[in-house]
């Protein structure tokens, strides 16, 4: 395996008292973590859970100093492995990368080939990034919702919360071209245009979902994906029609779960959890070829907020946790050059 070239990357170090601090710096080669695929990075996007590990909200990352950065596209440099060979355009996400071990917010990286799935030849390296880990989580928990029975209802509604951010607004997306009727649950009724753009049929706000001091209400929705946690997910989980399924995904609100029993039960509701991380290869190869099939192109750029460069990924961190990114904010590593 050749040296990687010169390779600007976002650096992540930890001081003594906790504080997070990034710095765009140059990176040896061989400080990279091993792999049989050297993969030039042309584009990540910056998820919630880089959000948290850039900023030090949350003990995403797990050694010092560290490259953040979740998931990517690239192109094959050089490899070892007879899966893959140079000029081949590969995706990453999961696995640990930008967490356990150096990420995507880098210009070159290397990985092992077992955990590259091809990126589909209708995804060029801007669509396949604006859809990313939050795409792939998306489409996971529509594949978790259908694995539950449930199907396109004429007028009864799939709720999905957290709409305004990467999962939950691509899973508005999947869920309306799949034939499905959607129920948009945010906190930002300011985003209602944005939202019908998407693909919602009706908008709520989200404090309608814990309003209830029932433990079961009126049934409401077939099923629902669910980016929150906490409250909101216990309190979705009382509205959920006999028989449902509820796809669970995040804790952007909080990760306990203050629940009754009885949604489960007493109307055969299935609470499912999603996981993109360590999902097995044939999985992400099936679900990224449904999101390359199943989404107009013209969707992309609606779904894009801008382009940032290595230097910019601290100041877009900071937004999106303070709730002002809406859609997606994509990392061209080579933009700083």
């Amino acid at each position: 395996m050749p040296d990687t070239p010169s390779n600007l990357v976002l650096l992540v170090h930890r001081d003594t008292e906790g504080a997070h601090r990034s710095e765009t710096t140059l990176f040896p080669p061989e400080s990279l973590p091993e792999g049989d695929v050297l993969v030039r990075i042309l584009r990540s996007g910056i998820n919630y859970k880089d959000a948290l590990a850039v900023t030090g909200k949350s003990p995403i990352l797990r050694r010092f100093p560290m490259i953040p950065g979740i998931d990517l596209v690239g192109e094959v440099v050089a490899s070892e492995n007879p899966d893959w060979s140079p000029g081949d355009a590969v995706i990453l996400t999961g696995h640990g990368v930008g967490e356990t071990r150096h990420g995507a917010f880098a210009q070159y990286t290397r990985l092992p080939g077992a955990w590259l799935v091809p990126c589909p030849v209708s995804l060029t390296p801007d669509g396949a990034m604006l859809l990313g880990t939050a795409g792939l989580t998306a489409m996971l928990c529509v594949m978790a919702l259908e694995a539950g029975g449930l199907k396109p209802d004429g007028g009864t509604e799939i709720l999905v919360t957290g709409p305004t951010g990467g999962v939950g607004g691509w899973a508005v997306v999947l869920l309306k071209q799949l034939g499905y009727q959607v129920c948009a649950a945010t906190g930002r009724l300011e985003h209602e245009s944005y939202l019908r753009r998407l693909g919602a049929d009706s908008i709520i706000h989200r404090q309608e979902l814990t309003a209830s001091n029932k433990p079961l209400d009126t049934q409401r929705w077939l099923g629902a994906i669910d980016v929150a946690g906490g409250k909101t997910l216990a309190g979705l989980l009382k509205f959920i029609h006999y028989n449902g399924t509820v796809a669970a995904c995040g804790l952007a609100d909080e990760p306990g779960l203050p629940a009754t029993v009885f949604p489960f039960i007493l109307r055969n509701v299935r609470l499912q959890g999603v996981d993109s991380v360590h999902i097995d290869r044939e999985t992400r190869a099936t679900a990224w070829k449904r999101l390359a099939e199943g989404i107009p192109s013209a969707l992309f750029a609606t779904f894009q907020e801008r382009t940032v460069g290595l230097s910019g990924i601290p100041q877009a961190c900071r937004e999106l946790l303070e709730g002002r990114v809406r859609g997606r904010v994509l990392v061209d590593p080579f933009l700083d050059a």
